[in-house]
Order: C-alpha cells, then structure tokens, then sequence
C-alpha cells in the first residue's frame, strides 16, 4: 500500500489497567519495530480489546509506560488516536447492515476529508478531490483484499449481504481509508473458516509487509507474528502471565469486549 514504511513503532512495559472489576491487562512487554503485525491472543472475554484499544489511545491505563510512533501514553492519547485506526470493533466500529458497501466508503472518504486531511487538499478543485477520493478508495479496498466485482451486487451490495470474510475485509479497508500508522483489528478470526482464516492473515501479513505496523486481536495467532497472550479467567490466581515468541507478556483477569468500551467511554 505504501512505498516506504511509515508504520508505527510499539513499545510497553509494565503496562496495565485495572479497573472497578480488577486487572484488566497488566504487566504487559511490549517492543516491535514499524510495519510489524502483532497478535493479541487469547479466548474471548480475556481482555484482549481493552489492551488493543489502549493501544491506539482509546482508553486511559493505570499502570506502566508505552509508546505508539514515539508517542507517550496515555499523555498523548488524541496523538495516537491521529495515527491510528480501529477495524472491525464491536460497539465501535459496527457496519450499518443496510447501507451498501458503496455507501460505507463514500461516507467514511468524506469523514476523511472533512476531519482527518490536511487543509491544503480541501483547497483543491473538486475535481482533483474526487479523483484522490476514488484512489484513495481503489488502494485501501486493495490492500483489504475486497474484490467488488465478487459480490452480489458489486458495490451496490448491503452490508447484510456480505459475508463475513468481506464484511471483515470492509472494516479493514474503510480502517485503511485514513491512511493510518498502526492498523488495529478486533476478532480477527472469529467465526473464520480455517482457509478464511489462512487468507486473512495473509492479508495482514502483506499490509505489515507493506510498512503499516498491524495490531490483530485473534484466538491463534500466525507464525511469524509479535505475540502478546492474554489469560481466561480464573487461570492461576486470576492473573497468569503468558510469554510470545517474543518475550512479550500479557496478564488479565478475563475483562471483556463490553467492559472495555464502558471503561474508554470514561478514560
């Protein structure tokens, strides 16, 4: 997607958040280089979307230092949240099941224009604008791996028509629109067949390949990945640690995906 890499570097250590329920993540370590893909893994309910919204400065921690691009959290948390983008979250990043695919990128292009784009390129002629748009479009849908011309109804086709490989592939490329550092993707192989699954990996793979570091919460993660690992409830004293490949450690007293968005609706 890109021709040289941009991604974020991701630093942590000691970090943690506890919260009225007890530790939701703690004692992580953390250090990857940009264009890395890295996996949060663990079984649903273990905290995972509270680290990777953290993370992408979503949600204030209480314990511990990281850094996102060279940037402090969660002092720089507004930052982070500039370089970053959220894909495929629940509560946060759902799809409206009734508008069309088509639909979802022109709103999520003008979103970007009006909110996230330099004001030089909103002083361009419409023209120039639009042809941008379109390839803006064109290089995230790409990078995703959604082939319009392979659904029902091309770009015309409702959300709730999709698969949910291409519904995936969707939020990724809506993520990919606002051209972020680090790329952060919920439930990654939920639900995924094992050659969906294959597929989806290789996807990220390439995108991390390409210079956008990837943050992927999944319930196994690839060879090759930065693996964080998050704990189940009631494992050991509530809160085990688990090493990756990579010496990086994760604890977690089994928070779930709900919990995490009350607590970032409050940080």
């Amino acid at each position: 997607m890109h021709s040289t890499p941009h991604g974020a570097a991701v630093t942590a250590t000691g970090y943690g958040l506890r919260g009225p329920r007890g530790w939701a993540f703690r004692d992580v370590g953390l250090a990857a280089r940009p264009g890395s893909l890295i996996a949060v893994e663990g079984p649903s309910g273990s905290g995972r979307t509270c680290l990777l919204l953290a993370l992408t400065g979503r949600m204030a921690t209480t314990a511990g230092t990281a850094e996102v691009a060279g940037l402090p959290l969660p002092k720089k948390k507004a930052a982070v949240r500039a370089v970053t983008a959220l894909a495929h979250v629940p509560g946060v990043t759902d799809l409206e099941p009734a508008l069309t695919v088509a639909e979802h990128l022109r709103e999520r292009t003008l979103l970007q224009r009006r909110f996230g784009d330099a004001l030089r390129a909103l002083l361009r002629p419409s023209r120039e604008r639009t042809a941008a748009a379109r390839a803006r479009i064109d290089t995230a849908l790409e990078a995703a791996g959604l082939d319009l011309d392979t659904l029902p109804k091309g770009d015309r086709t409702a959300v709730r028509d999709l698969e949910r490989p291409e519904a995936l592939r969707l939020s990724i490329a809506l993520a990919l629109i606002g051209q972020p550092r680090l790329l952060a993707v919920d439930d990654t192989d939920l639900k995924l067949s094992d050659a969906e699954r294959a597929d989806i990996w290789a996807t990220l793979r390439a995108l991390a390949e390409s210079g956008t570091t990837v943050l992927a919460v999944c319930s196994q993660a690839p060879d090759g990945a930065v693996v964080v690992r998050t704990a189940a409830r009631g494992t050991g004293s509530g809160a085990e640690t688990a090493r990756g490949t990579d010496g990086t450690r994760a604890r977690d007293d089994g928070k779930g995906a709900a919990d995490a968005l009350a607590e970032a609706g409050r940080a």
